[in-house]
């Protein structure tokens, strides 16, 4: 039988993979290290155009607001395909970051290095690392997936604050979902050899 954990490439307890040079649309750029003063780091693959990372863009907004005081980062990577889908492009981005109020940093993906090491799979994936950058929790903000703008994160939340409680996180794996990671035709050529 195939679990949710079996669908995600990234384990419970896994490292987060490095990255680099990201380009901010605060005109910074981020990489892995960016973060390392953080007691958590919240990583969510998001984008412009999909209903459902729009459906939980005021979330993430008060999710970092809510735990920022609290040593928390969350940082919102698009990796979807400009050029197939140019509403994604960077250009779009910080615009679509300034009409929405971002308070987290959104970065671009362009190589989607980032997404396939770390196994997106969808905007919004959640994946929340401790301290060490080890894996705890992984999936989704919550689980109202009929109307997603009546949740809250309960399931985020709860990891966050067991974590930061010093306790293990109750449901570590939950099922993400929302829209494809819109890859590269290269993306398809690296899988098939």
């Amino acid at each position: 039988m195939v679990t949710t954990a079996d669908a995600y490439k990234l384990k419970l307890g896994d490292p987060a993979p490095t990255f680099r040079n990201l380009p901010g649309v605060d005109e910074k750029t981020y990489s892995l290290d960016s973060f390392r003063d953080k007691k958590l780091l919240v990583v969510v693959w998001y984008c412009n155009h999909c209903p459902y990372a729009q459906a939980y863009r005021e979330r993430m907004n008060d999710v970092a607001k809510d735990y920022g005081a609290k040593g928390v980062a969350v940082v919102a990577i698009n990796s979807n395909d400009p050029e197939e889908y140019p509403e994604d492009g960077f250009e779009a981005m910080v615009q679509h970051a300034r009409e929405h109020g971002l308070v987290m940093p959104y970065v671009f993906d362009e190589t989607q290095q980032v997404a396939e090491a770390y196994g997106a799979v969808c905007t919004p994936h959640v994946l929340l690392f401790d301290q060490q950058r080890l894996l705890r929790y992984q999936g989704r903000f919550d689980g109202d997936q009929q109307n997603p703008k009546l949740g809250r994160a309960k399931e985020l939340r709860a990891a966050m604050d067991g974590l930061l409680a010093g306790q293990q996180v109750k449901e570590p794996i939950t099922r993400a979902f929302g829209c494809s990671i819109k890859w590269k035709k290269e993306h398809f050529v690296k899988l098939r050899h």
